[in-house]
């Protein structure tokens, strides 16, 4: 049967399969090889279409994921569009694990060539545990973790693995978030979160 579709309203009807999966999250190539194809042939028109909107496209064709961020105002630039893009504040133990884990992933990338980091919830246990006062409950802090885990999970930073609900892989989008400029200043900030996580011990 002949397809009578005008091609504007197929076009059309392709960038809205693309455009409106971004305004929901992020794509994943992994995930559906078929969007991510077409949105790297719709690249151009996705970020016409998404500017009118005050947002602007963030793709990684290296690392397999995109997603759309709030545009910054150009310099000298004063109207200022509603955020379509809400802000989410984080606690600081969630900042923390979220550092944390870009600096696993940076020495993973450095030591071994798979592309998929995956933990254990021992494994971030562990890594959060020399933050930690001496002594600390360890039923607690297991606990602690799950539940930051699950906010970072929600942010779409780690995903946890299919019947393994004690496991996680770490996505690759927490580079484009955590880049290696603020990974570079890392040690600064732990010994700054370090002390702030000394004073709040200190307190209770």
């Amino acid at each position: 049967m002949q397809d009578d579709t005008p091609p504007q309203l197929t076009a059309e009807a392709d960038l809205s399969a693309v455009v409106v999966p971004l305004l929901k999250g992020v794509i994943y190539r992994d995930d559906d090889a078929a969007r991510w194809s077409a949105l790297l042939d719709l690249q151009g028109r996705v970020r016409d279409y998404v500017a009118v909107l005050g947002l602007e496209l963030s793709l990684d064709e290296a690392e397999g994921y995109a997603f759309l961020r709030s545009r910054v105002p150009a310099e000298g630039e004063t109207t200022l569009l509603p955020r379509l893009i809400a802000r989410r504040p984080l606690s600081f133990p969630v900042s923390l694990l979220l550092a944390l884990l870009r600096k696993k992933l940076a020495e993973f990338d450095a030591a071994c060539g798979d592309t998929r980091l995956i933990l254990s919830r021992d494994d971030v246990a562990e890594l959060v545990r020399v933050f930690l006062p001496e002594g600390s409950n360890e039923t607690r802090l297991i606990d602690q973790v799950d539940t930051h885990l699950n906010r970072v999970a929600d942010l779409g930073f780690v995903r946890r693995l299919r019947g393994q609900d004690n496991m996680i892989e770490v996505q690759r989008i927490l580079k484009a978030f955590v880049d290696a400029q603020w990974l570079s200043q890392f040690d600064e900030r732990l010994a700054a979160y370090r002390a702030q996580l000394g004073g709040a011990s200190d307190e209770e």
